[in-house]
This record gives structure tokens, C-alpha cells and sequence, in this order.
């Protein structure tokens, strides 16, 4: 698959973060995307990057037993984001390349709190925008807030890194008749109730025409890979 795009949102899925002792963050894999992440912007790409939370918490699971209302909920998710964020521009810092987080959750004492236009500055510095506290709202994904900063932003295209090398028609973990897609629309991957995004997410990008590339995290080729189209990978698009 060739890709030509340049400035490009990265959705980091969480649970990519954990170690396989069970521990909440493996340093090494941390470093990995760091480095990754880096090398992309010495390539010349121009990148935002959200991460989930749920190597740490997930909000809807949290509140599914009822005993935490679903608000409360998502904010301690939101917070989580923040630490995983915190994490990965400081990795991303130690790999040679300037990050900067801004979170939708104000906390100046962290991190800058999101607003579009120093954003926008931020990324055309080369500085890899690390976007944290989901939407800053209950009830909406990451998923989500990738797609809505993405198309806040100008990029081009969101790139959903995950555990699985593309769009599976169901967990290829648990399913080994699943069947692998190259390309899908938006309202196929809805029409089929596809899990690799949220369905607001997906509603969010057709209405934007954003497409959305579906590759894995541990890709012998790297996130760059995945960039340039060289990876395995499933295109999402109108």
C-alpha cells in the first residue's frame, strides 16, 4: 500500500505499553516507539500522537459494575492518558527528537493544557505532539479524540497502531478463520460492527473523509513502515 501523506496523527493503543510480566509499562517498548516516533520526524513527517489508557484503566469497564458512575470514571481514564503521555515525551525526549503533551484536562502544572493554534505551532516546529486527556469530555473515546484532533489539525490521515497488522474480520487471537481486509470504507467497517474503532470515531472520520490506516505496533519495519505504506497494513477510507 503507498502512502504519500505528511502530517499524520498516531492513536497508540495502551495495552501496547505493558510488559509481559503484567507490570502497567515495559521501558524497553516505551524506548521502541520513542525512537520510532523519532525517526519519523527526521524522515519528515509531521506528527500527533494519542495514546489510550488501558495498559493502566479503562473507564466504561470501571464503571460496569455500577459501583463508580460513568463520568467518574472516564476522568480517572483521562488522568491515565496523561501519565502514559508524560511517559512517552519523555521517551520521545530522550530519543534526540522535541515533544511537547498538551492535555484537554487543564493541569498547567504538568503539561501544557490543548488549545489548536499553539498546537498547530507546536507540530510545524517538528515537535512530536503528544495529545492527552481524551476529548476532556466523559462518554467519548480516544479513539475519538484521535479522529477529532486529527481533523482539528490538518492531518492527513490517522494511523491506528495496535497489536494485529490490519483490520481482522474478527480477534485473529481467538479466531483463526478470521479473514485479513487490504481496504474497507467507513460504512463497511460500521455496516460490520468492525471493533478497531469506536463507532463515533468511525462516524467522525467519514464525515471528515479522514482516512484511517490500521498496522501493528510491533511491525519488523517500525511505525516509519507503516508511514511510508511499507508494512501490512488495512486502509480505511471513503
Amino acid at each position: 500500500m503507498t502512502q504519500s501523506f505528511k502530517r499524520v496523527l498516531i492513536k497508540l493503543s495502551g495495552e501496547a505499553l505493558i510488559a509481559s510480566d503484567g507490570f502497567w509499562l515495559d521501558h524497553a517498548i516505551l524506548a521502541k516507539l520513542a525512537k520510532d516516533l523519532a525517526e519519523c520526524v527526521t524522515a519528515g513527517f509531521e506528527i500527533a500522537v494519542v495514546i489510550g489508557a488501558g495498559n493502566i484503566i479503562r473507564g466504561a469497564k470501571v464503571a460496569a459494575d455500577g459501583r463508580i458512575d460513568r463520568p467518574t470514571a472516564d476522568s480517572m481514564g483521562m488522568l491515565a492518558t496523561v501519565i502514559n503521555s508524560l511517559a512517552l515525551e519523555s521517551a520521545i525526549e530522550a530519543a534526540g527528537c522535541e515533544a511537547v503533551t498538551m492535555s484537554a484536562v487543564a493541569m498547567p502544572s504538568l503539561c501544557e493544557t490543548y488549545a489548536r493554534q499553539p498546537a498547530l505551532h507546536h507540530i510545524s516546529k517538528k515537535r512530536v505532539l503528544v495529545l492527552a486527556g481524551g476529548t476532556g469530555n466523559p462518554f467519548f473515546t480516544t479513539d475519538t479524540a484521535a479522529v477529532l484532533r486529527a481533523a482539528e489539525l490538518g492531518c492527513e490521515a490517522v494511523f491506528k497502531i495496535t497489536q494485529v497488522d490490519g483490520v481482522y474480520s474478527a480477534d485473529p487471537k481467538k479466531d483463526p478463520t478470521a479473514i485479513r481486509f487490504d481496504r474497507l470504507t467507513h460504512n463497511e467497517a460500521i455496516a460490520r460492527d468492525l471493533k478497531v474503532l469506536d463507532t463515533a470515531a468511525f462516524a467522525l472520520a467519514r464525515d471528515s473523509k479522514m482516512p484511517i490506516i490500521v498496522g501493528s505496533a510491533h511491525s519488523p519495519s517500525s511505525i516509519g513502515g507503516i508511514l511510508r505504506g511499507e508494512a501490512l497494513s488495512t486502509l480505511v477510507a471513503p
